[in-house]
């Protein structure tokens, strides 16, 4: 199995699925999967329910974190239930537990032991994968466990 990770920056979600779709024109994928966050998207015209509709058109599958990465990366460590306000909020409880952690500066050995627990904690939020409804929630265990299955 070979991955290509391909950022595209902080752009709308809808905007990722069509570069991500762009790319995969060009290439001999797979799979293909587009990591968004909640963020504001969806409060800002329902960015997020149209960047499914297209990835779904598209055949692009989706890993979601409402309302941010960060959830994903705190799963590693703790189990999450209560509504977060905004990713602030996320680095708040982040930080309670890993003091040092800089968003610009993530350390693998920091959160690689946690891989199973954040994947088991973020299916019992989210069991479907793609629910950017729910707050917290993250659909990122899913591509993971996509990964960890192939030889």
């Amino acid at each position: 199995m070979r991955l290509s990770i391909i950022e595209k920056g902080q752009v709308a979600p809808e905007e990722v699925v069509r570069h991500a779709w762009r790319k995969m024109m060009g290439g001999r994928y797979h799979q293909v999967w587009c990591v968004v966050d909640v963020d504001h998207f969806e409060r800002a015209g329902g960015q997020i329910t149209k960047a499914l509709r297209l990835a779904d058109k598209h055949g692009i599958k989706m890993a979601i974190s409402n309302p941010c990465f960060e959830l994903w990366l705190l799963l590693h460590r703790a189990g999450c239930t209560v509504h977060c306000a905004d990713c602030r909020a996320v680095h708040r409880i982040l930080k309670r537990d890993l003091p040092a952690y800089d968003k610009t500066r993530l350390r693998f050995e920091d959160f690689s032991a946690g891989v199973p627990d954040a994947v088991k904690r973020a299916r019992e939020l989210d069991p479907t994968g793609p629910d950017h409804a729910t707050n917290p929630s993250t659909g990122v265990w899913a591509l993971v466990a996509t990964i960890l299955e192939q030889p």
